[in-house]
């Protein structure tokens, strides 16, 4: 099946084009607006794509905080924040709305967790590494939260919180995620 743009989009899509072309050469295309603080900290391969209305908050400076892959999609309002690291594989297709962090405001496990009498703001940003492997499809509305390793070839159903690492080839819904399907390379099947 064939887009059909209207005049608007088409003229919308050839100046993002432009830009993209001009700013970020090895990209397919960055649709327009797009909000990255910290640009420096950002590395991606051929062939990335956005949405409009992504944002990105990294740290700046010479490390490599959010890598992103070859051939990697992202729809409309994608916001990652990545402070320490938050790899994205190749081959990756992200809907809109998806939230990937590797940080939190606080920490609230072992012995010397945050108070919740202090300002969320004012407390310690807490940084665990997210991945997410090759071939990994993202539905609308998702949550990947801090420490999180999502495997290759999984698929992470529409308003899912992922609080916890998902094994490769699998099928994860719900909030907190779970898996409920793997898949069987010999029967060649995606199994309860």
């Amino acid at each position: 099946m064939k887009n059909q743009y209207s005049f608007s989009e088409t003229i919308s899509t050839g100046v993002a084009l432009i830009f993209t072309k001009l700013f970020y050469n090895k990209a397919r295309l960055i649709r327009r607006p797009i909000y990255i603080r910290g640009k420096s900290s950002l590395s991606y391969s051929a062939g990335f794509t956005t949405g409009h209305f992504c944002r990105f908050d990294l740290p700046g400076g010479e490390k490599k905080t959010l890598t992103i892959g070859e051939n990697c999609q992202i729809g409309d309002n994608v916001h990652i924040a990545a402070y320490e690291s938050v790899v994205i594989g190749n081959n990756v297709l992200m809907a809109s709305k998806i939230y990937i962090s590797d940080t939190s405001h606080g920490d609230y496990s072992g012995s010397n967790q945050s108070l919740p009498s202090g300002p969320p703001n004012s407390r310690p940003l807490i940084t665990k590494k997210v991945k997410i492997g090759d071939n990994v499809w993202i539905g609308e509305n998702v949550c990947i939260l801090s420490g999180v390793t999502i495997g290759d070839g999984c698929i992470i159903g529409a308003n899912s919180v992922v609080t916890k690492d998902i094994p490769q080839n699998c099928i994860a819904t719900g909030s907190p995620a779970k898996v409920i399907k793997i898949f069987n390379k010999e029967k060649e099947m995606w199994l309860k």
